[in-house]
């Protein structure tokens, strides 16, 4: 069975950058490391729903096949908003150490 827990050095504290930088720009961050994840879970599910036929009496024919990759991006945003995957975590960590880096 594979450990899905991050490593423990994602869970060490970032260094100064994180005290040095308002609260505002870390949540603007943390949003953009947020939507990053969710854009790359979008385009990891887009596949799944590929194949998929739009008839049926439970389907929505043109209007589903049409408006598929909006669901599939609210699909992914939500899955970001219950916890998503731990991506959006690594990002922001990366994002904060190059914030640093460049002080």
């Amino acid at each position: 069975m594979i450990d899905l827990a991050p490593p423990a050095d994602l869970l060490k504290p970032i260094g100064q950058a994180a005290d040095r930088i308002s609260g505002a720009a870390q949540d603007k961050i943390r949003q953009t490391a947020a939507d990053f994840e969710a854009t790359f879970l979008a385009q990891m599910m887009k596949p799944m729903f590929e194949g998929l036929s739009t008839d049926g009496p439970f389907g929505g024919g043109h209007a589903e096949q049409t408006w598929r990759s909006f669901m599939v991006d609210e699909m992914a945003k939500k899955t970001v908003a219950a916890g998503g995957i731990g991506l959006a975590v690594s990002v922001m960590s990366e994002m904060l150490k190059m914030q640093e880096q460049s002080q």
